[in-house]
């Protein structure tokens, strides 16, 4: 019998949306980068894909929450 290598997982590649922007502020009214940490069904994706820590990932999260509020960014796909 031959012996497996690996466990089968796939490598998978999270883009960091965080590293290369360098936003001072986290707002609602970048609406840009808040695109980017929403998947394409309007979920708020999770620290561990965008490389958000937890308090910048709570500011992320509340931010496009607002957004959505203010209908700068839709609640679900459309």
């Amino acid at each position: 019998m031959q012996k497996r290598t690996g466990t089968g997982k796939r490598n998978r590649f999270y883009v960091k949306a965080l590293e290369s922007l360098n936003y001072e502020e986290i707002d609602y009214k970048h609406v840009e980068l808040l695109r980017l940490i929403v998947s394409n069904y309007a979920k708020i994706l999770p620290g561990k894909r965008t490389g958000a820590h937890a308090r910048m990932q709570r500011q992320l999260s509340n931010a496009v929450k607002r957004a959505r509020f203010m209908a700068l960014l839709p609640y679900t796909r459309t």
